[in-house]
């Protein structure tokens, strides 16, 4: 098992920044990537960010690419994503999440989310 703890998040102007932080623990040697995802009231799930673990390897969502930062800290076994240029639009309960998988087919573990609200 993995287990994903967050933290940051919270509550800022528009054009502000955010740091949300994702500490793993458990089973890490099984664990290809993490991801971070967010979910607005009345919305689906969206993917925002991944990186691959071993490489650093990264890949963003359109609506975030240029203003968000997915990173990795290997020896503290936490990810962060770094959000800049902050807009109404990007508020949502946000989650990270790892999956065992090369191909990221599926994330099997969840962090317990955390909100951010950007006011205009």
């Amino acid at each position: 098992q993995v287990q994903l703890v967050q933290s940051g998040g919270g509550s800022v102007q528009a054009g502000g920044s955010l740091r949300l932080s994702c500490a793993a623990s458990g089973r890490l040697f099984s664990v290809y990537g993490l991801g971070w995802f967010r979910q607005a009231p009345g919305k689906e799930r969206e993917f925002v960010a991944r990186i691959t673990w071993s490489s650093g390897s990264t890949l963003y969502a359109d609506s975030v690419k240029g203003r968000f930062t997915i990173s990795r800290d290997i020896a503290k076994n936490t990810v962060y994503l770094r959000m800049n240029s902050l807009k109404p639009e990007d508020t949502a309960g946000y989650f990270c999440a790892a999956t065992r998988s090369v191909s990221y087919a599926g994330y099997e573990f969840w962090g317990q989310g955390t909100q951010v609200t950007v006011s205009s």
